[in-house]
């Protein structure tokens, strides 16, 4: 039987992570743990200088073995495989997360980190993410037969299966888009506000995205915008 390792990067009460475990359950034994708090943009960043406490946690599915973890969620794969887990996972899952995780965006992920992780663990990895409105009907749809088709497939080791569920309605939905290439794209681009002047010559800042849709053909921002599930291969730096 298959050992599945789950994360997110959203907290271990997400409903994301519950909808990806019942799924998940269908294919093997399932394991989680999981950021006991929301860890999203953590990247692939790992606790080196300070603890990390895991504690059993009950999660609502049955025959499910859950841990939270203080750390994050590259930190949760991490002790999922080397500590926790009796024999490391046959698979890793980290989503579902309310949010795209593609293009550029998939450098600051920890949905992504983590399954980098995974795969630096020498483990099949996947990313799975959705948009983060209130429509995941694609998702719910077809969330099943996505992992059946790729959770044998063949495997580059030290990249991720990344896939991306568009938020559109079912009737809205196009199909699957395949072997996506990595967009360079944003779906956000970035300025700074400046909230208040503080002392010492200081200044607050405070992040402001301006939302954007300029897609190169072929990537996975263009499948996701255009209804489509968007599935990559993706390396991490280095390989």
């Amino acid at each position: 039987m298959r050992r599945i390792l789950i994360t997110n990067d959203d907290g271990i009460t997400s409903a994301g992570l519950v909808r990806l475990a019942e799924e998940a359950v269908k294919f093997g034994e399932v394991w989680i743990v999981a950021p006991d708090h929301e860890r999203s943009a953590a990247s692939h960043s790992i606790s080196l200088r300070h603890h990390i406490d895991v504690f059993p946690y009950c999660f609502p599915l049955e025959g499910v073995k859950a841990f939270s973890c203080t750390g994050t969620p590259a930190d949760c794969i991490r002790v999922g495989c080397l500590a926790v887990m009796p024999e490391k996972p046959d698979v890793v899952l980290s989503g579902i997360n309310y949010g795209y995780n593609c293009a550029t965006d998939l450098q600051y992920s920890a949905t992504a980190g983590a399954a980098f992780e995974g795969a630096f663990q020498g483990v099949r990895s996947f990313a799975i993410s959705e948009n983060a409105g209130e429509c995941h009907e694609v998702t719910d749809a077809y969330l099943h037969s996505i992992l059946e088709e790729y959770i044998d497939a063949d495997w580059e080791p030290m990249h991720i299966i990344n896939v991306n569920f568009p938020g559109c309605a079912l009737a809205d939905y196009k199909g699957i888009k395949r072997d996506c290439k990595v967009s360079m794209g944003s779906f956000f681009r970035d300025t700074y506000l400046e909230l208040e002047k503080i002392e010492n010559g200081g200044m607050r800042l405070m992040v402001n995205g301006k939302y954007n849709e300029d897609a190169e053909e072929d990537t996975d921002f263009m499948a996701i915008i255009t209804g489509h599930i968007a599935v990559s291969s993706v390396s991490n730096i280095g390989f």
